[in-house]
């Protein structure tokens, strides 16, 4: 324990974020970092538990993280930033962009408020950066063996980088203009700058990672030709169906999905090009945004620095309760009310919403009826019943589904490579090899739609699993 009475003497500061008439001017970051003596203080509160919950229960990665808090605490970071990296390629971004489990099952969180465990993360290998200490590590020889990566998202990166430090040469194909998939174009910048990617990517191209953008495998490059270049390939193309709203009225050409909405708005700070037949652009408009989760959030938050007149965001499920509940005790991830900082910016909420249909003119969306539900379980099972009385109707100048994805495309290079599928479409792995031996599978490829740190972890572990098959082969 880094300091006996800390977790009595100290509370938990949370971290701040720039003013919101400021913020929504521009899609700079919000959040507004703690000093490095505030993050020493918030690292004291660490009681460094005999069985450390925090990251043999919370953190996929297992990151060690007693030991940085301690590390941190005696004024030891670049040994914290060591510590971080031997579990985790991207720190950087799961300290900006993680939902921290870590911290729910942190043993504090039982009844009081658990350590700052993500931004003392990210304050560590801020600083990192900042000192010059993460350099790139090439391997000391090379195995003569070649992989591709398909996708360049968290899972592929993490791939990627452990691939090629383990001494082989590694080629990222990634179908769009540049590098990152998810995380440069899912993520808004108010809450992941690009730069950020940006720095890593630079570490990983040191390294001897070939990166190969506006390569659409299976179209542009077809199974065959992977199979003869490569001694392996690792699919990390994500989960990119999405969930539809098969209700009367949906072809209306200004009802979007969250990831198409997202990704315009990416593009255009960047100066890419987009599909400009779409309307994007929230200035004006009545939005409302179907589906409570994290995506749904950044929609809002896009939609109001877009300028939107008024957002709604709507959500079938019932309202969490403030306070974990029963049925999500501590450990677990706990069914509670959260509130991000695009919500705080300004939206109306609502939940236990069902959209019945859309209305329009011609060929664009103008509003869309909605009535209240109830949840009642019977045998075992949840159904929805709706509300008689409490239909209603709101405009809508943009309507953004975001009601979370599906599975991996089954189109193109799933189909070419007659990969076996889970019950639930996603791609069958054992150990991480697909049922072509030559080809493997992580993150959400894997998993469906999932947590940053669970693709990294994936993909860690996917690399892991080709390089003792690359070696067996030797």
């Amino acid at each position: 324990m880094v300091e006996p009475k800390g977790f009595l003497k100290h509370k938990r500061q949370p971290v701040g974020h720039r003013p919101v008439a400021e913020r929504i001017a521009d899609f700079r970051e919000v959040d507004l970092p703690l000093t490095p003596d505030e993050i020493r203080v918030q690292a004291a509160r660490c009681m460094n538990c005999g069985i450390p919950f925090c990251h043999g229960t919370g953190c996929p990665l297992g990151n060690s993280i007693p030991d940085f808090n301690e590390l941190v605490y005696k004024g030891r970071w670049r040994q914290a930033c060591d510590y971080l990296h031997w579990t985790n390629n991207f720190p950087e971004i799961t300290g900006r962009v993680c939902p921290a489990p870590c911290e729910t099952a942190c043993t504090l969180a039982i009844n009081d408020e658990p350590v700052l465990i993500k931004h003392i993360e990210q304050r560590i290998v801020e600083r990192g950066f900042e000192q010059g200490w993460i350099k790139p590590l090439p391997a000391e020889r090379s195995s003569g063996k070649r992989v591709a990566v398909i996708g360049s998202g968290p899972a592929g990166l993490a791939a990627a980088q452990q691939l090629a430090r383990a001494g082989h040469s590694v080629v990222v194909f990634e179908k769009d203009e540049r590098v990152g998939g998810m995380l440069r174009y899912g993520i808004p910048d108010f809450k992941l700058e690009k730069s950020v990617i940006d720095r890593r990517l630079e570490q990983m191209t040191a390294e001897g990672v070939e990166f190969q953008t506006g390569v659409n495998v299976g179209v542009d490059i077809s199974a065959h030709y992977l199979e003869k270049m490569f001694d392996c390939t690792c699919l990390t193309m994500g989960a990119r169906r999405p969930r539809d709203l098969p209700v009367l009225g949906r072809d209306y050409e200004n009802i979007l999905f969250a990831m198409d909405y997202l990704t315009a708005q990416n593009k255009a700070l960047t100066g890419e090009s987009a599909d400009e037949s779409r309307p994007v652009n929230a200035k004006d408009k009545v939005v409302v945004v179907i589906g409570g989760g994290d995506t749904g959030s950044d929609c809002v938050g896009t939609a109001r620095r877009q300028g939107a007149r008024q957002i709604y965001q709507f959500e079938i499920l019932p309202e969490p309760p403030e306070t974990r509940p029963p049925d999500t005790p501590w450990p677990m991830w706990p069914r509670i009310m959260r509130t991000s900082s695009s919500h705080e910016e300004g939206c109306v909420r609502k939940w236990s919403v069902m959209t019945k249909k859309f209305t329009g003119y011609e060929t664009r969306v103008g509003g869309l009826d909605a009535c209240e539900v109830e949840w009642v379980q019977k045998d075992g099972r949840w159904k929805i019943n709706e509300l008689p009385g409490t239909e209603f109707t709101v405009k809508a100048d943009l309507v953004i589904l975001a009601m979370g994805f599906l599975h991996v495309s089954h189109e193109g290079l799933v189909k070419d490579l007659g990969l076996k599928r889970d019950r639930k479409g996603n791609i069958a792995v054992n150990d991480y090899q697909t049922s072509e031996p030559w080809v493997f599978a992580a993150g959400d490829t894997v998993n469906g739609a999932s947590l940053v740190v669970t693709a990294i972890d994936s993909g860690r572990k996917a690399a892991a699993a080709i390089d003792r098959r690359l070696r067996e082969r030797q």
